[in-house]
């Protein structure tokens, strides 16, 4: 590896990490990082960092460039996915055109852009301006972060991540179906800022009767970073008087139900504030778990953080649906058989390593956590 080489995936690396922090905040647009370097006799330095946004708006580019000013003339832009190229209907001044009008005259990016009608575009419009180019840095790195909007883009849904929680003895709940306290202070503090990185958090309508949960983001600082909630629901069993209702005004709920639910209960809800869509359903009455996701990503939704349930993650990951399955374990023993939190066939696709690869495990606080990836 050259100094260059290296030098270039370390700020790589940094533009990455800052970029990371818009995900779950950036709407329909991907979470861009953004780094202007300037040379100097000790070597480059950052002048400037950038990510996308709330709301998508301004790019990671744009971020950077509007912190960087005049200081960004005749410096190296690193930027974890090709700069857009096009003018959309909110008529900002594309990420190539900033940078060329910047000044820069070196551009390091880690992926091209997964959309087919652009993807190369940036790079040529750059070149021809007479600026270096270097791709591909780190791109595996960066799939990862913007694998959301990736899979949006060309699959039509979200990424998909399932987490079950579960006691030493491998339980995620008692046999009578009712909830258990798993996971320690940090781990459930680590949870709610995975449901912070998500656009939306689904769960299923058992769950929702059985806990009657909030599913919001409780962490200190972190409450406007509440994602959607969706609620999976064939026969619109939601009751009225569910705290998920009761706060629809104040966090977004979005019930999905078959074709064939009570109108009656979609209109109880509707005038809560609920907003209600409806899929297919099988002849078991279960949804159709892939036409639901593909309604999500319709409505411009990359990310999805699944806390639905032994069933629900059972399910959609042997659908091919689920693109990353975190499995935390608490040393603490229920003691008597319960609710089995992954099961067989759930534990038979992680140990398929043409399906899964652990990507990463360690301990927070006192439960261990394990994070399978998807082999795309």
């Amino acid at each position: 590896m050259t100094e260059q080489s290296a030098l270039d995936r370390a700020f790589m690396q940094q533009a990455l990490a800052y970029g990371a922090r818009g995900l779950g905040t950036t709407g329909t647009n991907p979470c861009v990082g953004a780094l202007i370097t300037q040379d100097t006799p000790d070597g480059p330095v950052v002048v400037a960092r950038g990510h996308t946004q709330i709301g998508g708006r301004p790019h990671g580019e744009a971020h950077a460039f509007d912190r960087a000013g005049s200081a960004a003339a005749g410096g190296t832009l690193y930027v974890t996915l090709e700069p857009c190229s096009h003018r959309t209907i909110r008529a900002a001044t594309p990420c190539v055109e900033r940078t060329i009008l910047a000044g820069v005259k070196r551009v390091v990016v880690a992926m091209a852009d997964p959309n087919p009608r652009f993807r190369g575009l940036g790079f040529a419009l750059l070149r021809s301006a007479g600026i270096s180019v270097t791709t591909g840095v780190l791109e595996e790195e960066a799939r990862r972060t913007h694998r959301g909007y990736v899979l949006r883009i060309t699959e039509g849904r979200p990424m998909v991540t399932f987490k079950v929680a579960r006691t030493a003895d491998g339980y995620a709940g008692t046999a009578a179906g009712g909830p258990i306290a798993v996971s320690c202070p940090a781990a459930n503090g680590w949870v709610h800022l995975q449901r912070a990185h998500h656009d939306a958090i689904m769960l299923g309508i058992g769950s929702v009767l059985a806990d009657d949960p909030m599913l919001t983001v409780r962490l200190p600082g972190m409450a406007k970073r509440s994602p959607i909630r969706v609620i999976l629901d064939s026969h619109l069993r939601l009751p009225p008087e569910a705290r998920l209702v009761q706060t629809a005004g104040e966090v977004p709920v979005w019930v999905i139900a078959a074709a064939s639910a009570p109108v009656a209960n979609e209109a109880e809800l509707v005038a809560s504030g609920v907003e209600v869509m409806r899929v297919s359903a099988g002849p078991d009455g279960h949804l159709d778990l892939g036409e639901a996701l593909q309604l999500l990503g319709a409505r411009g939704i990359n990310r999805v953080f699944s806390e639905g349930g032994p069933t629900i993650g059972e399910k959609l990951a042997l659908a091919g649906l689920t693109d990353e399955i975190i499995v935390s374990t608490s040393p603490r023993l229920l003691g008597s058989p319960g609710v089995v939190a992954v099961r067989p066939a759930l534990a038979g696709l992680l140990a398929d390593p043409d399906l899964y690869r652990l990507a990463e495990c360690g301990l927070i606080g006192h439960d261990h956590f394990e994070r399978y990836e998807r082999i795309a």
